[in-house]
């Protein structure tokens, strides 16, 4: 048992410093290539912070395990939207962009809802994670294009300054970026290796089947970037970054995680087990659905919402739990969720909805009354 925490935890730590160094190193290799520091931020650094899943994702679909690979990308969305998103919002209220309102949080429960029904087979099949994979291509030429669109400057500030995109360009500098992305890329490949490792021997320790680690121990580690982006960023002020994050994150695991997973993934793809499809896929959904009316409230997402999240993954982990122990209660658990904490968020939900459009009609009828008495 201690040599398998031993390699989960040196693991974790080589992934992290990798995607780190892989992240600063394609950052400003971009930048000397004349790439712009706002589609630096939204592709390679954002994508950048989930390469920890795609690593450990990757080496556990060749290895065969593919309840690992599935997990890791299923739990990740999780964690990242209730506990990463609740834990910043319990920092500092989040501020939330109007084009994730209006085309990334519908995108990403899109691809959501696509992936789970790809998966009523049993199987996310090759074809299919080819599938997805060339929708992360066109999400990516989608930001790109946006981006040149619309200019930030202020962004642009904030990651020429985190990057050092502004450093002049010299051979030396160049052979060292180029280094820092290839020796990042070499730490996330031995860092999954570790990884994987770690958790399966774990799992096998403690009895608890591949599917509950890599939906908990897995999925949690692999997000530790995003973690330390998110909260970092909220601290900072910069609560906008804190939120795209983790909604490009999620994006990037369906499309592009599950989707080279599916691919590489010996015979014809990824089988998916059965609770999956049943709990654990239609639970992200569920997620990544009720983003939308707290994001669409104010644009903000509040200490009370960010509290809301983090209770629902501690629920979520509960559950995980007396589902892996085989525990009796785990029924009348599952009931006291669907039958009186569920509806009762639903409705609580609507209510502020309600609110903010009956808001939001007061505010046109006021600029409407101040116009006309001009």
């Amino acid at each position: 048992m201690w040599l398998s925490w031993l390699l989960l935890a040196g693991g974790l730590v080589v992934l992290v410093a990798g995607a780190e160094l892989l992240v600063r190193g394609a950052s400003r290799l971009a930048a000397a290539l004349g790439i712009a520091p706002l589609v630096i931020g939204l592709t390679i650094v954002a994508f950048g912070t989930s390469a920890p899943e795609l690593a450990v994702s990757v080496q556990s679909a060749l290895r065969g395990q593919a309840d690992i690979a599935l997990g890791n990308v299923v739990g990740s969305n999780i964690f990242n939207v209730l506990f990463i998103l609740g834990l910043s919002a319990l920092i500092v209220p989040l501020l939330v962009a109007q084009q994730l309102v209006r085309f990334d949080v519908p995108l990403m429960i899109g691809v959501s809802v696509l992936v789970w029904v790809l998966s009523l087979n049993g199987f996310v099949e090759r074809w299919e994670g080819a599938v997805l994979f060339a929708g992360i291509l066109l999400y990516t030429v989608f930001l790109i294009v946006q981006s040149r669109r619309e200019q930030n400057k202020t962004s642009a500030t904030e990651f020429e300054a985190e990057y050092a995109l502004h450093e002049p360009v010299s051979w030396q500098r160049t052979v060292l970026n180029v280094g820092m992305a290839v020796g990042g890329l070499a730490l996330l490949v031995l860092g999954a290796r570790w990884f994987v490792d770690g958790a399966v021997g774990l799992a096998r320790f403690l009895g608890l089947s591949e599917l509950v680690i890599g939906l908990t121990i897995v999925a949690a580690g692999t997000s530790m970037p995003e973690v330390a982006t998110s909260v970092v960023a909220a601290l900072h002020g910069e609560r906008d970054i804190a939120v795209g994050n983790v909604v490009g994150s999620n994006i990037f695991n369906i499309l592009a995680v599950l989707g080279v997973a599916a691919i590489v993934a010996p015979g014809n793809g990824a089988p998916v087990a059965n609770n999956m499809l049943v709990v654990d896929m239609p639970f992200m959904i569920a997620v990544a659905i009720a983003c939308l009316p707290i994001f669409f409230t104010g644009h903000t997402i509040s200490r009370w919402e960010g509290l809301l999240f983090l209770g629902y993954y501690v629920a979520y982990t509960i559950y995980l739990v007396l589902d892996a122990v085989n525990q009796p209660a785990i029924v009348q658990y599952r009931e006291f969720m669907l039958l009186f904490v569920a509806p009762l968020t639903v409705i609580t939900l609507l209510v502020s909805v309600g609110r903010e459009i009956r808001r939001r009609r007061a505010n046109v009828k006021a600029d409407a009354v101040s116009l006309s008495g001009k």
